[in-house]
This record gives C-alpha cells, sequence and structure tokens, in this order.
C-alpha cells in the first residue's frame, strides 16, 4: 500500500484537525516504536546433534553421453551441516527409499529425526488436525529404521532451510559445470566424494570443521539395523496373455508358463523384479521411456 501516513503526516493532521500542541518530535518517536514494536523479530535456531532434513533438488547433467535432467536427494545434519547427496533419473519412491538407505550407510547411523516437505512420497494425506497420514512405503521405511518424521508447515520452506540451503549449495558446487558421467553409479561416487570433502571445510562461523563437529552427530544417530530396507516401490499387477507385466509405461516379460497369474513387481531404481508366489521368477534392466 503505498499512500501511507509518514510521521510528518500524522504531525499535520493531528496539529490541524485536532489542535494538537505537541511538537514533531514527540509524533516522529512515537511513530517509530510503534513500527518497531509490529516488526517480525527472529531468534536463531540451535540445532541438536543427531536430527536431519531432507528434500529433493534438480539439476542438469551428461550421463552416457545424454543430456538430461537429474533429480538428486540431499540429507542435512543441520548441528554439524554434514551432508550426504545422490542423483537420480526421477523423483520416484524407490529414489526416496533408496537414498535414505544410502544416507544412513554414508553417516553410518540413523538420525533421530528427519524433517521433510509435504512430498506426495511421504504423504498421503494431510488431515485436518495437521497431521500427516503415510504413505505404505514411507510407514516401512519408519519402521525398519525407527526415526521419528517431522514435516514443515505448507508452503514455509524457511521450517527447513538448512537442507534448502543445502539444495542450493549443491547445485551450484556440485553440479557446475555440468557434470559429465559414463552412469549414474560413476555420478554418485564423485557426489559421494564431494561429501567426504566437504567434511573438511568451514561452515558458517563455526572454529571446528564440518567433520569435526559431525562427531557429535554421530554420537547420537541410531545404530543401522542388521539388515537394510530392501528400497523399492512394490505393486500388484497380472501377466497378460502375451507374457507381460506392465510397471510405470513399461512392459517386462516373464516365462509364459505365469500367463494370467497375480504377480507383485518390485521397482528399484535399476532394475524391476517381478515375483509370483512369493518366488522370483523375472529380473529386468529399469527402463525410464515410455511403451
Amino acid at each position: 500500500v503505498k499512500q501511507r501516513h509518514t510521521a510528518k503526516r500524522i504531525f499535520e493532521r493531528l496539529r490541524d484537525e485536532h489542535g494538537f500542541a505537541g511538537g514533531y518530535t514527540v509524533v516522529k518517536d512515537h511513530v517509530r516504536l510503534c513500527r518497531a514494536r509490529g516488526r517480525e523479530t527472529f531468534v536463531p535456531l540451535a540445532h541438536p546433534p543427531g536430527h536431519a532434513q531432507v528434500d529433493f533438488g534438480e539439476a542438469v547433467g551428461v550421463i552416457g553421453g545424454v543430456r538430461q535432467k537429474i533429480h538428486f536427494l540431499c540429507m542435512d545434519l543441520p548441528q554439524s551441516d554434514a551432508c550426504f547427496v545422490k542423483a537420480y533419473p526421477r523423483e520416484t519412491t524407490e529414489a526416496f527409499l533408496d537414498g535414505h538407505v544410502s544416507a544412513f550407510a554414508f553417516f553410518d547411523g540413523v538420525p533421530l529425526s528427519i524433517l521433510y516437505d509435504n512430498t506426495s512420497i511421504a504423504v498421503a494425506k494431510i488431515l485436518g488436525d495437521g497431521k500427516r497420514e503415510r504413505t505404505r512405503a514411507f510407514t516401512e521405511l519408519c519402521s525398519h529404521y525407527l526415526f521419528r518424521d517431522r514435516f514443515a508447515r505448507p508452503a514455509k520452506g524457511n521450517d527447513k532451510g538448512k537442507v534448502e540451503g543445502l539444495v542450493k549449495f549443491s547445485r551450484a558446487n556440485f553440479m557446475v559445470p555440468v557434470p559429465h558421467a559414463a552412469s549414474f553409479d560413476d555420478l554418485n561416487a564423485m557426489l559421494e566424494e564431494r561429501c567426504r570433502a566437504r567434511q573438511r571445510d568451514h561452515a558458517g562461523r563455526h572454529v571446528e570443521t564440518i567433520g569435526e563437529r559431525l562427531v557429535a552427530d554421530r554420537a547420537v544417530l541410531r545404530p543401522l539395523p542388521a539388515v537394510p530396507l530392501e528400497p523399492c516401490e512394490k505393486r500388484a499387477a497380472r501377466v497378460s496373455s502375451m507374457a507381460l507385466v506392465r510397471y510405470r509405461t513399461n512392459d517386462y516379460s516373464v516365462p509364459t508358463a505365469y500367463g494370467f497369474q497375480d504377480v507383485v513387481v518390485k521397482g528399484f531404481v535399476d532394475e524391476v523384479a517381478i515375483l509370483c508366489g512369493g518366488k522370483e521368477i523375472a529380473r529386468h534392466q529399469r527402463c525410464y521411456g515410455e511403451g
């Protein structure tokens, strides 16, 4: 609103319309105090050890000679500013799960809690009381690793400012110039090395390096379970008359003996496995094209 009262205009109206006999300085000082009370103030966040934030980012890379959009999952430990970044062809359920399993292995422990935005991969529905109904895949992840999930307020990016800063940092420092790699495995090996190298740096005004402060995080992380979670999306399907099973816009073949039978498809980042009666009957390289 551009038509606002200035201190001078308030003084003039008080003088002309209400017979105010005081001076301009009195009015000016009062206005300054009123404006100061109405301004939003901030308290610097203190992040306790052992907690994390997660988000996805996007960038461009050349993988196997093909220029394409890549999606990278970032996990940040705000207390130490330690990070983990891993890239994928798509932002999918299996990439979300695989990123967590890989990050936990990288940090050699599980955070006490993880803060997310309201991604549909984790949140099936936001209920009226502000609670979230988890997706099945996210429920399995939380149950397997026993961390507490937390969610940012809708459209409030500053609730998870640390990981959003990490997304920007990763894009500007890890993805510039545009990365060239023979495969996503090669790209992710490079990203992991960059994350380790960053632990030798200093963040903010801290005297200690990120790696030195990471010791406090690792001291309270939960131990890894004996067996890691299988990072895949599970879907029920049925074998067609052509001995094909449809998964995410593509058909994958199975032996003809399994025609018309109900199966379970496990979609991994790199592979698709098909099971019938609990027995694996086919495994194929994952295709991200269509048809």
